[in-house]
């Protein structure tokens, strides 16, 4: 290595020329790479953003976000508030959150029906097919139900809906849905379930006047309780799954939120809802759709021999659930987040109360869908799954009138007619 020493600099300052000195050499190196590396740099970025310009936008971005179409505005308004428009003094006027899904769509359907005013807000997210959800949109859209596209945790979105609409009810049913998800992605649980409910609850408490609040627990919150039917009153500390967790966590918020600020919240325990216009992750669904298709489906065997059973509950009754829920609510005893008085917090079971195994459940499509399934037995996996769920209504029954009518064989054969039809139609988009 060279080295540089008092010998190598000049005797006479001034005399030296630059060309000739290392120092300077060392320098205009530096300055050329720096140069160059600017220039390549910002060639490197430009091209970095014109492919960000032309790519399409992410898959979890919602299309509100990403076509740039942000809310608000007086023609937004004016599409809130129509949506919203009660059809007399005694309808009511609800925010239906997870608009765009399964129970979400009918009940919305099933208010606008009767006259109630209906504003619908879901994120659309790809927890499942985002198609069908759209599809749902489309039918709640011809029926006079606004969605707006946000997400719960926008609490901006929400304080701007309370500020166009004076609701007098929230049906709360978006949610992170699912037992197996849970083990795969827990954060968009403690999101959507937790950390959405709160932001919602907050919305509510700080609304003038209070909205009574009616929202969707789960019969996955009696985990591994071993008492059957069960009951309201049965203990619910000890989840089986995250996703039991978060929704036992969601009772629990709701005690605070009642106890603390006066909001009259009433908590629906379903029990295995299904339908036309169902979640594609359920048994039923899947089951459908591989049937058809000819591939094996899978039962699961309790530890005892027999198959797992459901509380399998048709989506008309659940509605009929809702609905009895809103109509029986009291007010809110809060005003701009304080407290004036004790407030309304019920809980119901909504189940049909005969279980029935999921090997029957196979053995009814086969029926319907005229086509043998290829069944493969095995043990119950360990991922929050549990055995059995089976409903004590009587609570509901006496409360909200609720008396579920429909057997498994009738819902699923409505199920059926309607899978057919929307898959035959879907082909040929």
């Amino acid at each position: 290595m060279s080295q540089v020493n008092e010998h190598n600099a000049p005797s006479t300052p001034g005399k030296l020329k630059p060309e000739k000195s290392p120092y300077i050499h060392h320098r205009l190196r530096i300055h050329s790479s720096l140069s160059k590396l600017t220039l390549w740099s910002s060639f490197f970025l430009a091209f970095i953003l014109f492919l960000f310009i032309l790519s399409p936008p992410s898959p979890s971005a919602s299309p509100r976000r990403a076509l740039g179409d942000s809310w608000g505005g007086s023609h937004w308004e004016k599409r809130v508030a129509k949506s919203a428009r009660r059809s007399s003094s005694s309808s009511l006027a609800v925010l239906v959150t997870g608009a765009s899904g399964f129970v979400g769509t009918h009940v919305s359907l099933a208010l606008k029906r009767r006259g109630d005013g209906v504003l619908g807000l879901d994120n659309f997210n790809r927890y499942y097919d985002p198609n069908l959800k759209r599809a749902r949109q489309r039918l709640l859209d011809r029926a006079g139900v606004f969605i707006v596209d946000g997400d719960l945790n926008d609490a901006v979105l929400l304080s701007k809906l309370f500020d166009v609409v004076p609701f007098t009810h929230v049906m709360h049913l978006a949610a992170q849905a699912g037992v197996r998800y849970a083990m795969q992605n827990p954060g968009s649980y403690v999101h959507s379930n937790i950390a959405g409910f709160v932001n919602l609850l907050e919305a509510c408490k700080n609304a003038n006047p209070q909205p009574a609040v009616v929202w969707a627990s789960s019969s996955s919150v009696y985990g591994l309780n071993s008492k059957v039917p069960f009951s309201e009153k049965d203990r619910t500390d000890q989840p089986a799954s995250l996703y039991a967790a978060s929704k036992k966590a969601g009772e629990e918020i709701a005690h605070s939120y009642n106890h603390i600020y006066g909001l009259a919240i009433t908590g629906l325990r379903f029990f295995t809802v299904y339908g036309p216009w169902g979640r594609p992750d359920m048994a039923y669904f899947f089951f459908t759709k591989d049937i058809l298709k000819g591939k094996q489906i899978t039962i699961f065997e309790s530890p005892d021999g027999g198959t797992v059973a459901r509380d399998f509950t048709y989506i008309d009754d659940i509605v009929k659930g809702c609905l009895g829920a809103l109509d029986t609510s009291k007010k809110s005893t809060g005003s701009g987040g304080k407290k004036k008085g004790p407030a309304q917090l019920r809980v119901f079971n909504l189940g049909n109360t005969s279980p029935v195994p999921v090997s029957e459940l196979v053995a009814i499509l086969e029926k319907l869908l005229k086509v043998k399934a290829k069944k493969k037995m095995l043990p119950m996996p360990t991922n929050g799954d549990v055995k059995f769920t089976h409903a004590n209504i009587s609570l509901a029954h006496r409360d909200l009138g609720y008396r579920p009518t429909t057997d498994l064989e009738t819902g699923l054969r409505k199920f059926v007619k309607w899978y057919l039809e929307f898959y035959s139609k879907k082909s040929s988009w």
